[in-house]
């Protein structure tokens, strides 16, 4: 006999937990299934274990440049078996904590591939023989890599995201087809590392949901370090064993490059093999059908994360479960306003964003006016010797801030104001006389805002 909940969270990874941590801090009985360990991709083999090898590609960064400090450290050595052994430590860490989380709150976690039975009355099977059945049911399946059409991730020639998080020796040679912000962080990271890099995008410049000018910009650091940039291309053949001679059409003409590993980061696909046949409707593309406040079909189905077509990021898979368990508890929460969510690309330099581009801006018929300031000027980047960036802003005129795009250092930590600002529709008039501790980065925030008001201080 089945086992009854208030709610049934199918999924462990960052929508799942997050429903069921919420949910539990309101009173409601959670069970939560998870097939491996709590997480998901983003603790275990996404956002944690990538952040953390950039990590490692920082550091090996300031020892190298430690001569300029005068400080004399030698040349650094890189020990990426070390670094891998001190990345599942950070993921160990971060999983008995969240598993301690979910103790504490009294969720059920039930250990198993779980499978919807049947929709209409939200019962879920699963692989260990448990049943379970609750008066909501909330999806939150995930997502997995996607290969190229007809080419299969084999993990020694061809790799996934998986597998990249996974080497422990830097390839001397690597071709990353798709130039996204997971192919961005890659071509930063074994940049630094000492791989050749060559990035090839089909769409017509690198980190193509960007600002351009956030695009250029990063672009043209990558050229500076070594890694070749090729966009709007199509990959024709990729040829061999140990060598793979990769085959591309380009606006150029036809190309090729040899390397030693071809690197897959064109998207992922949604995890939601057999919601279908359950009764869970299904886009066109595979992933399960919402509506604004993640309300699926049938009745009392909900669906979070990777799983539907929203943006692929663990913290908005976090704000989906909330709104979730908002609507499960007929709180009528607002909808999640997904043009202004915020982005982190932690490459180097990072790229970082919060509402709306220029261009799309002007598509959608506004009045815009842009102010941007470069990091160059900046006391404190100067400091750090990180001056590559800009900070743009795309506003109305006279009116509110449409968009903050960041690229330079410590990017992804400045969004946190632009935002803010953003989501608050804040006007320059709001946030131009508000004061930022100098020297600092963030200041450069206060002067592009400064600067549309019509006068200038630094700028």
């Amino acid at each position: 006999m089945a086992e009854h909940f208030d709610v049934v969270v199918l999924g462990g990874g960052p929508g799942g937990y997050a429903a069921a941590l919420y949910g539990a801090s309101a009173g409601l009985h959670i069970a939560m299934v998870e097939e491996a360990q709590v997480g998901g991709t983003c603790l275990h083999v996404g956002c944690i274990p990538a952040k953390e090898l950039l990590q490692t590609a920082e550091v090996l960064r300031t020892v190298g440049a430690a001569k300029e400090f005068g400080v004399e450290a030698g040349q650094p050595a890189l020990d990426l078996r070390v670094s891998q052994t001190r990345k599942q430590q950070v993921i160990d860490r971060l999983t008995r904590g969240l598993e301690t989380l979910l103790k504490g709150r009294k969720v059920t976690v039930v250990r198993g591939t779980g499978s919807v039975l049947d929709a209409p009355s939200h019962h879920v099977r699963v692989s260990d023989g448990t049943e379970l059945t609750g008066d909501a049911l909330i999806v939150a399946t995930g997502s997995t890599p996607r290969p190229l059409p007809g080419l299969d991730f084999d993990g020694q020639r061809i790799l996934s995201s998986d597998h990249v998080l996974a080497l422990e020796e830097v390839p001397p040679r690597v071709a990353i087809i798709g130039a996204g912000a997971v192919g961005c962080e890659f071509a930063s990271l074994l940049g630094d590392l000492g791989s050749e890099v060559t990035l090839l995008e089909a769409l017509p410049r690198v980190l193509p949901g960007a600002d351009a000018d956030a695009s250029d910009i990063l672009e043209r650091s990558f050229k500076k370090r070594g890694i070749s940039c090729h966009s709007g291309i199509r990959v024709t053949s990729i040829e061999g064993t140990r060598e793979l001679t990769v085959g591309f059409e380009s606006p150029d003409g036809a190309g090729t490059v040899v390397v030693d590993k071809v690197i897959v980061s064109i998207g992922r696909a949604p995890r939601s093999e057999g919601l279908d046949a359950a009764g869970i409707r299904l886009d066109a593309g595979g992933c399960v059908e919402v509506d604004d406040h993640l309300r699926a079909s049938p009745p009392e189905v909900y669906a979070v994360g990777d799983v539907v077509a929203t943006p692929q990021l663990a913290h908005v898979g976090f704000s989906e479960a909330i709104v979730a368990v908002k609507t499960i508890l007929r709180e009528d929460p607002a909808p999640i306003n997904y043009d202004n969510v915020p982005w982190g690309i932690y490459s180097r330099p990072e790229v970082a964003f919060a509402g709306l581009t220029e261009e799309q801006a002007r598509q959608r018929g506004d009045d815009v006016v842009t102010s941007l300031h470069r990091f160059a000027g900046n006391s404190r980047a100067v400091i750090i010797g990180e001056t590559d960036g800009v900070v743009k802003i795309v506003a109305e005129r006279g009116g509110r801030l449409l968009g903050v795009h960041i690229v330079g250092p410590w990017a992804t930590e400045l969004i946190a104001e632009g935002y803010l600002a953003v989501n608050w529709e804040a006007t320059a008039d709001d946030l131009a006389p508000l004061i930022h501790a100098h020297p600092t980065l963030s200041e450069l925030f206060g002067e592009s805002v400064f600067a549309l008001t019509g006068r200038l201080l630094h700028g």
